[in-house]
This record gives structure tokens, sequence and C-alpha cells, in this order.
């Protein structure tokens, strides 16, 4: 079986351009995650400081409670909420990652195959 360096340099050329892109989006979409843990830092500060304010401005003991009982469900909903998105965001990266090397894999197995 004689090898054809021409075609050898091509599918090695899109082969590395199908990882260039790959490596690309993956950079994108880690940054769209920092994004989205930034804001909810930034949100959870927020949220932290009216509850403390809420808290400093009440008189009777089971008002604190009821306003902690609040904070606390409030909390944990909105870390639920963030883990789903963020594991929405985790499995896209993988999705994107994979689409530019989709294709050249395809080609490669078919081009094996024959």
């Amino acid at each position: 079986m004689a090898i054809n360096f021409e075609e050898y340099q091509k599918a090695s050329k899109e082969q590395l351009d199908a990882v260039q892109a790959s490596a690309i989006e993956v950079s994108k979409q880690l940054q769209a995650i920092a994004a989205e843990n930034t804001d909810f830092a930034k949100k959870t500060l927020e949220h932290s400081s009216a509850f403390v304010e809420k808290l400093l401005g009440v008189s009777k003991f089971e008002d604190a409670v009821t306003l902690q009982q609040d904070y606390v469900k409030a909390s944990y909903e909105g870390f639920v909420a963030q883990a789903t998105k963020l594991s929405e965001l985790y499995a896209n990266v993988a999705k994107e990652a994979y689409k530019p090397v989709e294709g050249v894999w395809s080609k490669l197995q078919s081009t094996v195959a024959a």
C-alpha cells in the first residue's frame, strides 16, 4: 500500500484545524462559565448583605428566626438553580468542543474503513 503524502498532509491539517477550533470554542464556553460564576457570587453577596441589614432591624426573636428561615430557603433555591445552570453549561462545553472534531473523526473513520 503506497502512502499518499499529500492526502496525509491534508488530513493532518484538517485534524489540526478541528482541534484548534475546538480549543477556541472551549475557551469561549469557559469564559461564559466564569462570567456566570462571577454574577452568581455578586448576587449572593448582595443577598447576604440585604439579609444582614434586615436582621439588624429586627426587634423580636421570632421575626429573626422567620427572617433566617426565609434567607436559608432563598439561598438554597438560588444554589440549586445555579448548580443546574452550571451543569448545563459544562455539558454544553463538551458538546461544543466535540462539534469541530466530529466531522474530521467521521471522515477519518470512513477513510480507514475503505
